[in-house]
């Protein structure tokens, strides 16, 4: 990586109605392609998109294929503490997920070079 703040891209869009959020991982995995550190913040819906069933999700087979890659390469997905839904098929790819309080995102947000918001 080069140094520079992370660039942030936080996802609260629902990933069930609508492209959006498929758009913002996909742009988020092409952030990462350059010598550019990124950060994922699943908010609200935005949780979603670590739905097991892609089916029921807008774009699925592209989520699918993009949630892989961005395991592959190691890039966890940041949400809010207590945000991760009860059910048990959610994140059943075992991506790595770091749950952090309120205050702790906003400070994630603030450190970052850039931040997109969908």
């Amino acid at each position: 990586m080069s140094g520079r703040a992370p660039i942030v891209v936080l996802i609260s869009a629902d990933p069930r109605v609508s492209h959006r959020a498929n758009e913002a991982m996909r742009i988020g995995l092409g952030i990462s392609a350059g010598d550019n550190e990124v950060i994922l913040v699943l908010r609200g819906p935005g949780v979603h998109l670590l739905d097991a069933d892609t089916d029921d999700l807008v774009d699925g087979e592209d989520v699918a294929k993009f949630r892989e890659t961005l395991k592959g390469l190691g890039i966890p997905f940041h949400i809010e503490a207590g945000a991760a839904p009860a059910d048990p098929d959610w994140n059943a790819d075992g991506h790595e997920v770091i749950p952090l309080p309120r205050e702790s995102l906003v400070d994630l947000i603030r450190r970052g070079r850039r931040c997109l918001v969908f």
